[in-house]
């Protein structure tokens, strides 16, 4: 298929960067994905080790940004499951 191999790049050098960002993307893609699927509060990877995950998280700041100090701000009051 042309525009897909080594050769048909070499003479088309202006496709480098389009692959180049589609191939970082794909990689921040799915490494989102995984860090969805270690780091979320609502997956649990063992339930029998820990039944309720949702509160593992519950005095902790799991975001990846966020513009205001955690530790700073008034705890809610959620009750006990």
């Amino acid at each position: 298929m042309q525009g897909l191999t080594w050769s048909s790049i070499k003479k088309n050098p202006s496709l480098i960067p389009l692959f180049a960002c589609g191939i970082v993307g794909a990689f921040g893609a799915v490494g989102y994905l995984m860090r969805l699927a270690i780091k979320s509060p609502e997956v649990t990877w063992s339930p029998k080790k820990n039944p309720n995950p949702e509160n593992y998280y519950k005095d902790k700041q799991y975001k990846l940004y966020s513009s205001v100090e955690f530790d700073k701000i008034e705890k809610a009051k959620v009750p006990e499951y």
